[in-house]
């Protein structure tokens, strides 16, 4: 039976520390490699790329299904910023009826949805007086390959 993304345990990101990592100066080529670009232009700060607020910056670990045609799967880590306004189309970490989950937000003149990436669920409409709210929206997200 498929389950539908619940965000379990959501942490706050140290920006205390800096992430450096080699960053090579050429971008990667998805054809053929080049022996010639063989070195590296600096280093790249991960919190710095994926942190823009960062009293508002959020991590949170993906459990479920319901986003798998996105490409979102289990495991993932979503890079949430509560400081973005949500828009028509965001990905974002929705907060409804006391649990969070994760969809794509669907803003409509007269309603909102919430669209699953996954046909196994049905797109969730918000009703009137629902405890409902858009706690962030999904700016990256990290997986292994």
């Amino acid at each position: 039976m498929p389950s539908d993304p619940k965000i379990q345990k959501i942490f706050r990101p140290d920006d205390r520390t800096s992430s450096d990592i080699p960053l090579t100066e050429s971008p990667v080529h998805a054809g053929f490699p080049s022996p010639a670009d063989d070195f590296l232009e600096g280093s790249l700060d991960l919190n710095s790329l994926v942190i823009k607020h960062p009293e508002a910056t959020f991590f949170a670990r993906v459990e479920g299904d319901s986003m798998q045609d996105e490409g979102i799967v289990e495991g993932n880590i979503l890079v949430v910023d509560k400081a973005v306004e949500p828009y028509d189309g965001c990905l974002a970490v929705a907060y409804i009826d006391g649990e969070f989950t994760l969809k794509r937000v669907r803003m409509e003149p007269d309603r909102i949805l919430l669209v699953p990436a996954n046909p196994k669920y049905p797109v969730i409409e918000i009703a009137a007086g629902q405890d409902f709210s858009v706690w962030g929206v999904v700016r990256w997200i990290v997986k292994q390959v």
